[in-house]
């Protein structure tokens, strides 16, 4: 269980992060290049824009780099997106010292990887790691002070990326989507291989002729068909305001041999650096969240209840966004970024 104060209903809190007044509260975006294997991947990296560049520094430095954290997130997503949104957040909110990274996955968006719109947990988490190591190499960032923010199922894939790491300073969970592997399959066993076989089926096809299987990531929920979420909330999320150029409609069946068995709650035993959890009645899946919550042996770890209508009100609303941003920052500045 959690602890008794964790469990008291509360509303969202306000933290104010000191602001120095040398910084305009604004970034811009540098796009980024960087390699994963034999593919290339594009990240948008959100940096503090400077005021008065002769006062950078209080300690004189004009060339002093910035503290930065990459930002992942939920499943079929691309960089302009809830990642976007919350990278922006942090990087604006955080006094001209935290930069954001967002990145484009392999196999989606701006990024190189074959077969396009694959869910594959593996390359996912291979992903952040690289990410982590081009945040290290930028010039403009100090490789001494990493975090990682998580968004949906982005917790579960950063999780696994960063597990024992003592270079990571610390990870802020938001509306993560916890999932329990073995008990989903108690749940429904039959429905649950059946998906896998069908992923199985669509792999094999795949490699011996080249055609991938693919359904819409979104649908709405009165829609005939496959899709691999059916929920009104994230129809109108993906299919209405987050739908931009990069983003594509579409979920390779064959993820679903690997995707359903990625199982979240594995990682966390691996997450002793100082732990935020981000999470609300509303968002998904609660009881998991407070397992996950639960396992982290982690001496330093806090919640941080958030109340929304659901799930992806918490990718973009700024009622939600900008309080949550600024608790990441207060976070993660109070141990070592």
């Amino acid at each position: 269980m959690l602890p008794s104060f964790l469990r008291m209903p509360s509303l969202i809190s306000l933290f104010t992060v000191p602001i120095n007044k040398k910084w305009i509260q604004n970034m811009t975006v540098e796009r980024i290049t960087f390699q994963v294997g034999n593919d290339t991947l594009v990240g948008n990296l959100h940096l503090p824009t400077i005021n008065n560049a002769a006062d950078n520094n209080d300690d004189g430095n004009t060339n002093k780099p910035f503290s930065a954290v990459i930002v992942g997130g939920p499943m079929t997503s691309v960089k302009e997106q809830v990642t976007g949104t919350y990278a922006a957040a942090i990087a604006k909110n955080s006094g001209g010292t935290v930069a954001a990274l967002a990145i484009d996955h392999r196999h989606y968006g701006e990024s190189d990887g074959e077969p396009r719109q694959y869910e594959f947990y593996e390359h996912k988490i291979q992903d952040l790691k690289g990410a982590i190591d081009a945040l290290k190499a930028h010039p403009k960032i100090d490789a001494t002070k990493i975090g990682a923010v998580g968004v949906c199922l982005g917790c579960g894939y950063m999780a696994h990326a960063i597990e024992s790491r003592a270079d990571i300073k610390a990870f802020c969970a938001v509306a993560g989507y916890y999932r329990n592997v073995p008990e989903m399959k108690q749940k429904d066993p039959q429905g649950f291989e059946k998906q896998v076989q069908q992923g199985v089926t669509a792999r094999r096809k795949y490699q011996e002729t080249g055609i991938v299987d693919v359904i819409p990531a979104v649908a709405l929920p009165s829609t005939e068909g496959d899709a691999a979420m059916k929920l009104q909330s994230t129809y109108d999320y993906y299919a209405g305001r987050a739908m931009v150029d990069n983003y594509k409609n579409e979920f390779a069946v064959m993820s679903r041999e690997h995707f359903l068995r990625f199982n979240v709650q594995s990682a966390a035993p691996g997450i002793t650096m100082p732990f935020l959890q981000v999470h609300g009645p509303n968002a998904l899946n609660p009881k998991w969240a407070q397992e996950f919550f639960t396992n982290v042996p982690s001496t330093n770890k806090d919640y941080h209840e958030i109340r929304s209508e659901g799930q992806t009100d918490i990718y973009d609303d700024p009622a939600i966004v900008h309080p949550v941003s600024i608790r990441i920052i207060e976070f993660v500045q109070t141990y070592g970024l």
